[in-house]
């Protein structure tokens, strides 16, 4: 089959209220058209309180898949991950593990490019080797596909080799998947919830990055709910992954997450909304994009969000490598919303078809606001904790522009009232130095850094850092991320490293900075101090320069060298 038949997204028309029905064996999704409310002038007060934080960002991104759709070119790449103006901004790349070997390499140039600009990198697979599988019978399919139960420790070789194949050319993967969607597998390999419950208990410690599971097509929750509620099966996954095809709103909160899923990450790997058949520049269809989005964050609380296709005439970049109207949806988020960013409460909804979120990055809050209505709207927001006053950055999509960057603003003692074009979304970003601590901690010079912890790192073993740059012509952003290597619990972590010359640090996350500039403290904060043996962390930092972009040379942890990876 060719790729738009062998991925169930391209025959399937998505939207909120979608009905199921058949085109031979396989299933189509049909959309009923959608009708937006009665448009408003005005709004309630949209209130942010950035010391009240929900979820930690990981990032935004999509699928490339070069067997299926072909590679990005180089220019396609840096449009994709660079976070300039005219960019995406993606900080997230999805792959295939393709069951041949040979077919590896195929997305490693534009994996590889990802990385260096500062996008996290993860694999799913559709097929193991052909060697590993079976047939049987499944309803009417009578030549269904499964992994033979004996070939369970092989696959996760497989995986595990890929994992090397990558990392062995430069691309450290974030973490690898058992399966892409399993519970719509016609045309690749069937699981059940008790055979990836099983797998993961047997034989996914074995694996040697962070574990998804299960993926399921529609985040139908009996396919993740046995992983929640097995402790062996929970400790061998890192990443809870679901898909949103035909997925009502209703069904975005996942309450048992909430109650089982300490320690672990919430994503939704991949999706196109609201469908496959319509121009991604359709407008202002592609404002449904922004609020999905919106609801992924806000209802569903994901950690990430990523689109099929990242290359496609109905995603965010089209054939001719330009971005489309739905890919300036994302890059409302994806731009501006970095990893290691914390989602903050917000008034979601202060207006019929107006959606608000907010998150925070050290002293940076960023607002998302999409306004469905057919007239403008006058917005106000007002930042809890803060009398902060000065000047608020802008970008607006509406149908005559694209994330286009806006004259200033100005907020008053922590207030701003905005006007939101009809059928527009608009990002704002602000600073709001002073505000009381979140999670998200800001950088403190004038904090002394405390005596190490008495427990050294791994009971004396090097702990393990990497460092990944995403620059542009006057600043960067930087994500670390430490991994006790050792066999004894680090209890509080102070992480050194020297900046190169001309590098100053504006703001960062899930760690106190001190000083900005040269010797470099990072000291944990109140939520991640403890990290246990193979454990990791990720912090991170955005910062300016002068020309030089170069990494810091060494980074020691308690006073112990790091390896840097």
């Amino acid at each position: 089959m060719n790729q738009d038949q062998q991925e169930p997204g391209e025959s399937r028309l998505l939207s909120r209220r979608a009905v199921l029905t058949t085109v031979g064996a396989v299933p189509i999704l049909t959309v009923a058209a959608s009708v937006l409310g009665a448009t408003e002038a005005s709004a309630a007060t949209a209130n942010v309180n950035p010391s009240a934080p929900r979820q930690t960002i990981r990032g935004f991104g999509a699928m490339s898949h070069a067997v299926w759709a072909g590679d990005l070119t180089a220019a396609q790449r840096d449009t994709a991950f660079g976070t300039g103006e005219g960019r995406l901004g993606f900080s997230l790349l999805r792959i295939p593990v393709n069951e041949n070997q040979s077919d590896w390499g195929r997305d490693l140039a534009t994996a590889q490019r990802a990385a260096a600009l500062g996008a996290t990198v993860f694999a799913s697979p559709w097929n193991p080797p052909a060697g590993m599988t079976e047939t049987f019978t499944r309803g009417s399919q009578t030549n269904a596909k499964r992994l033979k139960y004996s070939a369970y420790g092989a696959y996760a070789q497989h995986l595990n080799d890929f994992t090397t194949y990558m990392r062995n050319n430069g691309v450290n993967l974030y973490a690898i998947s058992v399966q892409n969607e399993p519970d719509y597998a016609s045309t690749w390999t069937w699981w059940t919830a008790t055979e990836i419950v099983n797998f993961l208990k047997a034989n996914a410690g074995a694996i040697s990055t962070r574990v998804i599971a299960p993926e399921s097509f529609q985040y139908v929750k009996s396919m993740s709910d046995p992983i929640l509620n097995d402790p062996a099966a929970l400790a061998n996954v890192d990443i809870i992954g679901a898909h949103l095809y035909g997925t009502p709103y209703a069904n975005f909160p996942y309450p048992l997450f909430q109650q089982k899923g300490a320690g672990k990450e919430l994503w939704m790997t991949e999706v196109y909304y609201p469908n496959s058949t319509d121009s991604a520049d359709a407008w202002p269809g592609a404002l449904d994009v922004a609020e999905h989005m919106h609801h992924a964050m806000v209802d569903a609380e994901f950690q990430a969000y990523v689109w099929w296709y990242l290359r496609r005439s109905y995603g965010p970049m089209r054939e001719d490598g330009q971005i489309s109207k739905r890919g300036a949806m994302m890059a409302h988020f994806a731009r501006f919303v970095r990893p290691g960013y914390v989602r903050v409460d917000a008034t979601a909804n202060p207006a019929s078809n107006v959606f608000v979120s907010a998150y925070r990055g050290g002293n940076t809050v960023v607002i998302v606001a999409v306004n469905k209505n057919t007239s403008s709207v006058t917005q106000q927001f007002t930042l809890a904790g803060t009398a902060a006053s000065g000047s608020v950055s802008n970008w607006l999509t509406d149908a005559s522009r694209t994330v286009a960057p806006q004259s200033a603003l100005t907020m008053t003692n922590g207030s701003i009232t905005v006007t939101l074009p009809a059928r527009s979304a608009m990002t704002l970003v602000t600073s709001i130095g002073g505000t009381s601590t979140s999670p998200s901690a800001s950088i403190t010079p004038s904090v002394p850094v405390s005596p190490s912890p008495s427990r050294s790192p791994g009971g004396g073993t090097a702990p393990r850092v990497t460092y990944t740059m995403s620059t542009w012509n006057t600043g960067f952003t930087a994500a670390i991320t430490i991994t006790n290597t050792g066999t004894a619990t680090i209890d509080g972590w102070t992480l050194a490293f020297t900046l190169p010359s001309g590098q100053s640090i504006t703001s960062g996350w899930n760690a106190t900075f001190s000083p900005s500039s040269g010797q470099v403290s990072a000291r944990n904060v109140s939520y991640n101090g403890t990290l246990a043996p193979g454990a990791s962390v990720d912090l991170g930092f955005q910062a300016t320069h002068t020309g030089n972009t170069a990494e810091p040379a060494a980074f020691t942890l308690n006073g112990i060298p790091c390896t840097v990876a």
